[in-house]
């Protein structure tokens, strides 16, 4: 079954307001961002979106969050974005906060099918006892807070219920794919793209190479193709940093004194 479409804005046409999106990435690491971009264009608003972060002030799922495009977010992290923090803040962007390997095994249990799950992570905390913040009010009171979840014991140590996620659609990047849906991702990309693409009910995957099925060598497939439902390449440019480091080089021999930017 050939699953490519054409071009980002065709793959991403039917996502109405509303829709719940489970986005793959780690900071702008692995971020699908052309078809963020192509989202952003088509003006879906109301929107529920779960990934690790919420990507930065003016890039990845930022772009959505700055246009107040998302209602409501699931993730594990607000640092780097300042209109993530202040949309929050103000009583904006209603954020339920999860510790990132909870966020992770979510989304791994509901794209397999796994209504729940217990974990030890959170217990004795407001994850498990309730009161965490989830929505503010103008004035700084609190909204709408977490309820409590069911917390038992299995052998001498507690544990605490979450529960799988299954999302609408899916939006994930992938380095190498092939029309039958098949991806491949590069060293830290891989990230939470294969999660957040058993999650959706209807899976995009932007791809940096696409190729013709039987070219992948089955071993190195991260996500079946039984996952994705469209496949759209874009090509490598427009990859985004998310911090730069430089440093001063040490001074050769033969230009002593001398020091270039590296």
């Amino acid at each position: 079954m050939d699953k490519t479409v054409a071009s980002a804005t065709e793959a991403v046409a039917d996502i109405p307001d509303g829709a719940s999106i489970a986005v793959g990435g780690f900071g702008l690491c692995g971020i699908p961002l052309v078809l963020i971009a192509a989202l952003h264009e088509q003006g879906a608003t109301d929107l529920e979106t779960v990934s690790n972060n919420c990507g930065v002030d003016d890039a990845g799922l930022g772009v959505l969050l700055f246009a107040r495009r998302i209602r409501r977010t699931i993730g594990s992290y607000v640092g780097e974005n300042k209109e993530f923090a202040r949309q929050y803040l103000s009583g904006e962007l209603e954020l339920e906060l999860t510790p990132q390997g909870t966020l992770a095994e979510r989304l791994r249990a509901g794209g397999s099918g796994i209504p729940a799950f217990y974990t030890p992570a959170g217990v004795g905390t407001l994850v498990a006892n309730g009161g965490l913040p989830w929505r503010y009010n103008t004035d700084g009171s609190v909204a709408v807070s977490s309820r409590p979840k069911e917390v038992r014991v299995f052998g001498e140590r507690e544990y605490v219920l979450e529960h799988g996620i299954v999302t609408d659609f899916a939006l994930v990047r992938a380095a190498r794919g092939d029309r039958h849906g098949n991806l491949i991702y590069e060293k830290s990309a891989r990230n939470f793209n294969p999660l957040c693409a058993m999650a959706g009910r209807i899976t995009i995957a932007e791809v940096e190479e696409l190729v013709e099925p039987g070219l992948l060598n089955p071993n190195d497939v991260h996500t079946p193709g039984v996952f994705v439902q469209r496949v759209v390449e874009v090509g490598t440019e427009g990859k985004l940093i998310e911090k730069r480091t430089t440093r001063q080089r040490r001074a050769t021999q033969t230009g002593a004194g001398d020091e270039a930017g590296s």
